[in-house]
């Protein structure tokens, strides 16, 4: 498996990292399969949040009651998690908010350290200063080695790093082949009337990262749009999945894996987080890290999934 940089870090995590999301309702050895087959595919590295597994941390607890890591196994992989979303009041990414929450997926996960902490969501009364004051507090600590945040904006991230000292080395946004807007509307900029060159995520988002040496995450990466299914197999999408399968099978790999390799082929260095708990699923799309789709292949998957090259 392909490796890319975990932003100004230095470090070298896979270019496929596996979401645990949806682990809430999964038996111990389900979890354990679902864990052992991402490693053997070359995955080490797995995204958690608060938020997720129905109640808080949730799927954290899940997570560390079925491996019951070792420290070197530990030692092993990368945890990341998010802060930041309180169900019952909104968006919080106050000081006690942001280290109670580290708190407790320390103790749900088991674990003396977070690899990686992300501030889950913008939050409209953010105070810059007491986000800072977190991020010292809980690196003085040494319970989180590395920050970044999900879904935000190039501005929003410059607010932060008004009061932020530490680098913000991730970003998580969702991108998929159907559900493009970060990537397309660049590729459609200064062209009056087309829907696809109006600026929705705040401005070259991704050149932004790129820039600045963040790494983006991308999630829901085979989703359709936002929670609306999947678009691999979909009739809503037959000249997409026709491109898709004839380029499986002329690299031989499943379908998932080509879609995977869209997001991969690019040059931002990305990450694709699979949010799937079926191990053939995890299997088949960290194939796509391999893939070397040439630019006439991945323009083709492009506006096969509906965006225009103008």
């Amino acid at each position: 498996m392909k490796s890319v940089p975990l932003g100004a870090t230095g470090l070298a995590v896979p270019n496929v990292t596996l979401g645990v999301m949806r682990i809430g309702g999964k038996t111990d050895d389900e979890i354990r399969t679902l864990v052992r087959t991402a490693r053997d595919a070359g995955i080490d590295f797995f995204d958690h949040a608060a938020v997720y597994g129905g109640a808080l941390h949730g799927a954290e607890e899940r997570f560390a009651d079925a491996l019951r890591l070792t420290s070197s196994e530990r030692a092993e992989i990368t945890l990341q998690t998010k802060a930041g979303i309180d169900p019952a009041a909104g968006y919080d990414s106050s000081y006690e908010h942001l280290v109670g929450s580290v708190d407790d997926s320390l103790r749900a996960l088991r674990t003396d350290y977070l690899d990686v902490l992300l501030i889950h969501r913008p939050d409209a009364l953010v105070e810059p200063a007491e986000v800072a004051r977190a991020f010292d507090d809980l690196e003085a600590a040494g319970k989180v080695r590395a920050f970044g945040v999900s879904n935000h904006t190039p501005l929003q991230i410059e607010l932060l790093k008004t009061a932020v000292r530490q680098p913000l080395v991730v970003n998580q946004l969702q991108l998929s082949l159907t559900h493009a807007p970060i990537v397309a509307q660049g590729v459609a900029a200064n062209m009056a009337g087309l829907d696809q060159s109006a600026v929705i995520d705040g401005g070259g988002v991704l050149d932004y990262c790129r820039i600045h040496r963040i790494t983006v995450q991308a999630w829901s990466p085979f989703q359709a749009g936002f929670f609306t299914g999947p678009f691999l197999g979909s009739p809503d999408y037959p000249e997409l999945n026709a491109v898709i399968d004839r380029l499986g099978k002329q690299y031989g790999v499943p379908p998932i894996a080509i879609a995977t390799a869209w997001i991969t082929r690019h040059p931002a260095q990305m990450q694709v987080v699979l949010g799937t708990t079926t191990p053939e699923r995890v299997a088949g799309a960290a194939q796509g890290s391999d893939v070397p789709l040439t630019r006439a292949e991945w323009y083709e998957l492009f506006k096969a999934a509906g965006h225009q090259v103008p």
